[in-house]
């Protein structure tokens, strides 16, 4: 199970956390990371959904430049800028994939 619940930290640096009743009683990790104002666009991305590539502390991108790039090649072939490959089964995949 994962909860998440974004807080202020008060000057005196004192939390009181309430846990669902969901959340079985038991030793958990409790993980602390700061949050960014804004979260900073990766690689000119202007567009919140496209951020998802940045770290949102940093702005550095989560993933390395081949992942970036066919994250590009699907963008565009949703916008239709380029052609996307259409197949009808699994099959199709396969020959073409060379399976």
């Amino acid at each position: 199970m994962y909860a998440e619940q974004t807080v202020e930290i008060p000057p005196s640096r004192r939390l009181t956390i309430d846990v669902p009743p969901e959340v079985p009683a038991g030793r958990v990790v409790l993980e602390f990371r700061p949050v960014a104002a804004e979260p900073k666009p990766a690689a000119g991305k202007s567009c919140p959904i496209c951020a998802i590539y940045a770290d949102p502390v940093t702005g550095e991108p989560r993933f390395n430049a081949g992942t970036i790039a066919a994250f590009e090649e699907g963008d565009a072939m949703e916008r239709g800028e380029i052609p996307a490959n259409r197949y009808h089964s699994v099959d199709e995949i396969w020959k073409e994939l060379g399976l």
